[in-house]
């Protein structure tokens, strides 16, 4: 059916008659129809405004109804040009500010660098090897020490260059060099790659914090929660030490190991309290395939990078059964909303959540198959026992171990997690992923809003009697 539109020809009007259609001041008027994709208004009263009817098909015009034709505007021939010069300036714009900040900054760069002779890396698995090849090519002269348990391992780096674990095929910079001796591998490092799995973590600092310097800065690697504190690595890490000033660094983000060795372009995220250690990690770390971004909000950035290891988890499970799409999307997307209702309860910032460590981080790990917790949750979905799942893998998913005290967390925070809780619940054979699915489409409609509401009124709350 042909379009109408309709406009009104200019003619005195009463004072403030801004629609004659709608004002008490228009006249009464009445459709007809002349064709069947055609309407007209009658005009009854010729000192009223006049309606013209813009018909792609005919003209006709009379005292008392008028029409023309509708033609639509001629292709301006210049405008995909002006377009594009838009674009162009904009992007020239956009690259001269970036070499302009660059340039401004470079010295700072190469400062940390230059003042940076030595780096450990605790913790031997795919991260922590990724990230000690990926310093060590940011200074050739610089000294990376790998601290491991395995002397095999060690071995391999040594002799061969290659952590023959987990990437047999990749070969390491020269200055990275593996150990089994803690003492040796901290003395005099200008800084630390925490990379040990969280629920292994105090443990071993704690047998190693008499080597460790009270002034050595900590970039924590590691992502999850400790299951019977409940503690984040930023409380780990100098409550083991027994330092509660040890410099801390938390860094996350969208990053698989492979592609890291790799060296395809990756995005991620350094958070510390202090201004100054946030930018001396971020420029330690950047280079042309890897963008560091800094933050303060250390609890966002260590809550999302938790708390997306059990969502993938369900993601997994989701693929497994194969439920499709539609499902995928909506459970992520409740999942991220769990995540940011307990982060915010935490103290966490919104944007944190939905920024690079947040809601990248949770793309990749849901989505993307090289996901360790998505994979888990893929052969859980398949129907396999979690304990047949976890001996095949040479790979810690931390989303096991954190699952449960996400929800105890959540509790103590007061905030419902359906999707996360269930979650929890498969991993403890309580509840199987079909169960889990009915019972999570039975939830009330309304659940989001409300649970919003009444974690603002909380808020507001909380606010006011502080």
């Amino acid at each position: 059916m042909a379009a109408a539109i309709y406009l009104i020809e200019p003619a005195p009007a009463p004072p403030l008659a801004l629609n004659p259609l709608f004002s008490s001041h228009s006249s009464s008027c009445q459709l007809h129809f002349s064709s069947p994709n055609l309407i007209s208004f009658q005009k009854l009263h010729s000192s009223k405004p006049k309606f013209l009817h813009l018909s792609p098909t005919k003209t006709k015009t009379s005292s008392t109804t008028e029409t023309v034709d509708f033609l639509p505007p001629p292709p301006d021939s210049a405008a995909p040009k002006d377009r594009r010069k838009i674009v162009r300036v904009a992007w020239e714009k956009l690259v001269r500010w970036s070499r302009s900040w660059r340039s401004k900054n470079i010295t700072h760069h190469d400062d940390v660098l230059n003042r940076t002779k030595k780096v450990v890396v605790i913790g031997g698995g795919s991260f922590g090897t990724a990230m000690a090849a990926h310093v060590a090519n940011n200074k050739s002269d610089m000294e990376v020490n790998m601290l491991l348990r395995d002397s095999r391992v060690c071995d391999s780096i040594n002799q061969h260059h290659f952590n023959s674990n987990y990437f047999p095929e990749h070969k390491l910079p020269h200055n990275v060099v593996a150990t089994t001796n803690a003492k040796a591998a901290l003395l005099g490092a200008d800084f630390c790659l925490h990379a040990v799995p969280v629920q292994f973590s105090s443990s071993f600092l704690e047998s190693i914090s008499e080597f460790v310097d009270p002034n050595l800065p900590f970039i924590s690697l590691s992502k999850g929660l400790e299951l019977n504190t409940l503690r984040l690595m930023s409380q780990i890490i100098p409550q083991a030490l027994g330092n509660s000033r040890q410099p801390f660094v938390a860094l996350s983000g969208p990053s698989f190991a492979l592609e890291l060795m790799k060296k395809l372009p990756t995005a991620m995220v350094v958070a510390s309290k202090d201004k100054n250690l946030a930018t001396a990690a971020q420029q330690l770390l950047a280079s042309q395939h890897l963008r560091i971004s800094t933050s303060s909000d250390v609890t966002g950035v260590e809550i999302a990078g938790a708390l997306k290891n059990v969502l993938a988890i369900a993601a997994g499970i989701v693929e497994g059964m194969d439920l499709g799409n539609n499902s995928m999307a909506a459970l992520v997307a409740q999942g991220c909303s769990e995540i940011r209702w307990l982060a915010t309860k935490m103290g966490a910032k919104s944007a944190t959540i939905t920024g690079l460590s947040g809601s990248g981080d949770i793309m990749l790990t849901c989505f993307v198959s090289l996901s360790r917790n998505r994979t888990v949750g893929v052969r859980l979905g398949k129907g396999e026992k979690l304990d047949d799942i976890l001996s095949s893998m040479n790979q810690v998913a931390e989303g096991v171990s954190t699952a449960g005290a996400v929800i105890a967390l959540a509790q103590r925070y007061n905030v419902k997690m359906p999707v996360l809780t269930a979650v929890a619940r498969i991993i403890d054979n309580e509840l199987t992923p079909q169960k889990a699915v009915l019972e999570l489409m039975n939830l009330p409609q309304v659940f989001v809003h409300l649970e919003q509401e009444v974690q603002q009124k909380q808020t507001l709350s909380a606010t006011m009697r502080d």
